[in-house]
């Protein structure tokens, strides 16, 4: 997952909770789940990376939530490093065994962060919407786990809110949709994302790749031959009453079969209130 912008309103007694829109950004040859309900861990919603066994974006059906991007060193990086996707589906699942997980987003970020330096790169966002707590780490830098405030942020390859072209432009764009009301429509999220757009060069950042790279990476919607954006995912959480309704939409490239087709048309829709039974749908 290389960009994610979100609307974060922690104080809402009524309307939106938490609004999102998320690109995640692949090598084609990498093998995926598309999002669904985990038959291992039946109260899951995610996709699930079949290499390295974790996952990019995710949520439960108790109200946990937790998304992840890359950070952008490629000098650093180490091939032994272990796969950044389970401290994604650590957090959704639990740890296993008698371990216990901590039981809030700031503690678990805390407890990542001590072994935080034997993980390539990375931002982990993970949140608890029914205590209205999101938290945010980055391995990189001197940042400390730390409790999101309200707003609206983006996290592309960098550090929360680093201003790179496609955060910015994308930033804005959800602040806008979110400013006429609480119930975006999902496709409009996912048309936001699914923007191939470039930035001039004299915008774009320094991470120590090829020029010719980092244009092209500088588009909200990657596409080369090799690598590119496989997903867009758009996601709501409103309050309603007593109830947080969540919906998350999907759309891949990839139906299912692990095979790729280009550009992704294969959407996935799924519904449901925080803390009911399974085939209570959000409405």
């Amino acid at each position: 997952m290389c960009l994610i912008v979100f609307d974060w309103r922690p104080h809402a007694a009524d309307g939106a909770l938490f609004t999102l829109a998320a690109n995640r950004d692949e090598f084609l040859r990498r093998t995926a789940e598309p999002m669904q309900w985990w038959k291992d861990a039946p109260g899951v919603l995610a996709g699930r990376d079949l290499v390295g066994g974790g996952t990019w974006l995710g949520m439960t059906r108790d109200g946990l939530f937790a998304a992840l991007t890359n950070y952008r060193a490629p000098h650093e990086m180490r091939p032994d490093a272990p796969t950044r996707g389970t401290l994604v589906s650590r957090w959704l699942t639990g740890p296993g065994g008698a371990e216990k997980r901590p039981d809030t987003p700031l503690d678990y970020l805390e407890d990542v962060a001590r072994d935080g330096e034997m993980y390539n790169g990375f931002n982990l966002v993970v949140g608890d919407w029914k205590r209205r707590e999101l938290a945010w780490y980055c391995n990189r830098g001197d940042r400390v786990p730390a409790l999101l405030p309200e707003g609206t942020h983006g996290i592309s390859n960098a550090v929360l809110d680093t201003p790179w072209p496609k955060l910015v432009r994308k930033r804005a764009g959800l602040a806008q949709l979110t400013s006429d009301g609480p119930d975006v429509p999902l496709e409009q999220l996912i048309s936001l994302m699914r923007d191939p757009g470039v930035a001039p060069d004299s915008e774009l950042p320094a991470t120590g790749i090829p020029l010719e790279r980092e244009r092209a990476l500088s588009a909200a919607f990657i596409e080369t031959p090799e690598y590119g954006t496989r997903g867009t995912t758009a996601l709501r959480v409103r309050v309603n009453g007593d109830r947080l309704n969540v919906e998350a939409r999907e759309r891949s490239d990839d139906d299912g079969s692990h095979r790729i087709a280009r550009p992704g048309a294969f959407e996935r829709h799924e519904c449901f209130t925080v803390g009911a039974a399974p085939g209570t749908c959000a409405r």
